[in-house]
């Protein structure tokens, strides 16, 4: 991967990687419910589930997603109910009234782990756009050498991304200790919003 390339890929996919979707929601409110170092730790899996998604986008095997009508709409919808399902459940947290509180109310590191994962592999917009954005900064003659610059950087840039996104929670955290509970309920407004447009959304062409 030439220098030039790699130069310009990196402010492209460091947009990608701050789109704000249910991933960034998440570790924001993962930030603001437990702490920046919770939702680094829960933001591996999302990281887990991307990489394996790169790779199969790099092989070929993505065209299907992208270009199958009936795999992208089980896949879409499968995500999109478990968004919904996760917001629902944010929505009906318990009201909390501290930091100390809300702290009471995060998920273990597991269950912060799966739900990164979950969101992550069950979005077929991110396979759609590794397959669409990716190969296009590939070099063909080092294919696989480049891919593997390509997915570092973006996972770095991930990694990134979910920190600030957290960084941004904690800071809403403390800063607004008596209206957390409105975290919740906003995060999982945001959830089930994101479920249903992702409903709806049309296979790309």
């Amino acid at each position: 991967m030439s220098l030039h390339a790699l130069l310009l890929f990196i402010p492209v996919c460091f947009a990608l990687n701050m789109t704000f979707g249910p991933s960034n929601l998440l570790s924001m409110t993962n930030g603001a419910r437990a702490s920046i170092g919770f939702a680094m730790l829960a933001g591996i899996g999302r990281l887990i589930a991307y990489g394996p998604m790169m790779a199969v986008s790099a092989a070929g095997l993505g065209v299907l997603l992208a270009t199958s009508a009936v795999a992208f709409h089980v896949v879409k919808i499968l995500g999109a109910a478990y968004l919904i399902w996760l917001g629902i459940k944010l929505l009906r947290t318990p009201r909390a009234t501290g930091v100390a509180a809300l702290a009471m109310l995060r998920p273990t590191r597991a269950a912060g782990f799966r739900q990164e994962f979950l969101v992550a592999i069950s979005n077929p917009k991110a396979i759609v756009i590794f397959t669409a954005v990716l190969p296009q900064f590939l070099d063909p003659a080092n294919y696989w050498p480049s891919f593997l610059v390509v997915a570092s950087v973006f996972l770095v840039l991930e990694t990134v991304a979910l920190t600030l996104y957290a960084t941004a929670g904690r800071f809403f955290a403390r800063a607004a200790a008596g209206r957390l509970h409105w975290l919740n309920r906003a995060s999982g407004a945001g959830m089930v919003a994101f479920g249903a447009l992702l409903a709806i959304a049309p296979r790309p062409g």
